[in-house]
């Protein structure tokens, strides 16, 4: 399953480059011209990844890079800076940046980089493989199917469908999601569980397996070894 890669970068020559490059690589790439856009995309796309340019016209890289880390502290960061000084290079650490580097600079090697900053930020969800009332999860493989098909999901989906899976029949509240599947350094509005819930049951209605999925009035969420 492609993972969503979101590219940051004022000039469009360039965005379609990276673009052209990482598709071709298991990736699905987003582009944004500035920060506002970014943002937009970060919420709708939920990306594994970003490559951000310092200089995006009247925004600041650095500035986005911290507002994005704020958001997901998951999410692996990449910087494309015109020069190397100390100074920048510790507004990078600042804003929490994974890695950066330096224009000219070979694509080979900015593939390279972000799938190494990949592994080090990805959550460790093992290497089971899991199944309830017909529902199969392979981590793995980022696999979810049943009776062979496949069911499509976003990183954020698979995320909490493994915790689920892995913590079954437990009531959780909103807030303990978001430290379980988002993990506690993000900040973000407990209704943002919400959406994602919403999402993952419509990817799981066409099999029925939506109805694992309980609300608990009052309280959070559960899900049941078998529909309610």
């Amino acid at each position: 399953m492609p993972k969503t890669l979101l590219a940051v970068d004022d000039s469009a020559t360039m965005r379609k480059v990276l673009e052209i490059t990482f598709s071709g690589e298991d990736f699905r790439v987003v582009t944004a011209d500035g920060a506002s856009t970014a943002l937009s995309r970060m919420g709708g796309e939920q990306p594994v990844a970003a490559v951000i340019d310092t200089s995006l016209g009247s925004d600041d890289g650095y500035a986005l890079a911290k507002e994005m880390r704020s958001r997901d502290s998951r999410l692996a960061l990449v910087i494309l800076a015109s020069r190397y000084s100390p100074y920048d290079a510790n507004r990078g650490r600042d804003a929490g940046v994974d890695d950066y580097i330096t224009k000219p600079f070979s694509l080979r090697e900015l593939l390279a980089r972000i799938r190494a900053v990949m592994r080090r930020c990805a959550p460790q969800l093992g290497d089971d493989v899991i199944e309830i009332a017909g529902l199969k999860l392979e981590s793995v493989v980022h696999r979810v199917s049943c009776a062979g098909h496949d069911i499509e999901l976003g990183d954020i989906e698979f995320r909490m469908l493994h915790f689920f899976m892995t913590h079954a029949e437990r009531v959780y509240s909103r807030a303990q999601l978001l430290d379980e599947v988002w993990g506690d350094r993000v900040f973000v509005e407990e209704r943002t569980v919400d959406v994602h819930i919403r999402r993952l049951r419509q990817a799981l209605a066409p099999t029925g397996h939506d109805r694992l999925i309980e609300t608990v009035r009052g309280t959070g969420y559960r899900f049941r070894r078998n529909p309610a």
